[in-house]
């Protein structure tokens, strides 16, 4: 199934202070409060904190804009400029932005910590590549990746449907960012 981020519509922050656009959840029909994992791209255009989310295991990259420097709670500091490189911190930590220019976007992806874990990876090779049981999402950071549903431009995602083996064709100019989750046993 595709998903087009443009058809997602923008929703605050979970404190109030930004804007999300949620590409997919699990289960489906989950809230802020009771989901497994969750997929978003945030619009990042203040120096605000990122809503806190105790239990969840996150990890967000760049996707445009010069980026922000993250100060977390226990002195931690990490400079999320350098896109479609993942970062992974605790959801209930307290993070502080402060932004290297102007407004970015960034991807996220939340798990519920003992309940699943997983991961994002950022796929650059031209061509045709299968992606594996454990693939929940491909999305079309740049370019334009082709699928047996159609073809993802910049900001659509693919999520998986079945458990048949699917495979995605990146073209040259492409960059996808493949969501990986299983759950804990």
């Amino acid at each position: 199934m595709i998903i087009r981020l443009a058809d997602r519509p923008s929703q605050p922050w979970k404190n109030g202070l930004g804007r999300t656009r949620e590409i997919a959840v699990e289960p489906p029909d989950a809230g802020i409060d009771d989901f497994l994992w969750r997929v978003s791209v945030a619009e990042v255009d203040s120096a605000a904190p990122f809503s806190a989310f105790p239990g969840i295991d996150r990890q967000i990259a760049l996707l445009d804009g010069a980026g922000f420097s993250m100060t977390l709670d226990d002195g931690r500091t990490h400079a999320l400029t350098t896109p479609f490189a993942p970062f992974a911190f605790p959801g209930e930590a307290r993070v502080d932005v402060t932004l290297a220019g102007g407004p970015t976007r960034d991807f996220n992806l939340m798990l519920r910590r003992g309940r699943v874990r997983g991961g994002i990876e950022a796929w650059r090779e031209v061509g045709a590549g299968t992606v594996d049981d454990a693939t929940v999402l491909v999305y079309c950071a740049r370019g334009t990746i082709d699928s047996a549903d159609g073809t993802l431009q910049a900001g659509d995602a693919w999520r998986r449907s079945s458990t048949a083996p699917a495979a995605l064709a990146l073209q040259p100019g492409a960059l996808a960012l493949v969501v990986r989750v299983e759950a804990v046993a």
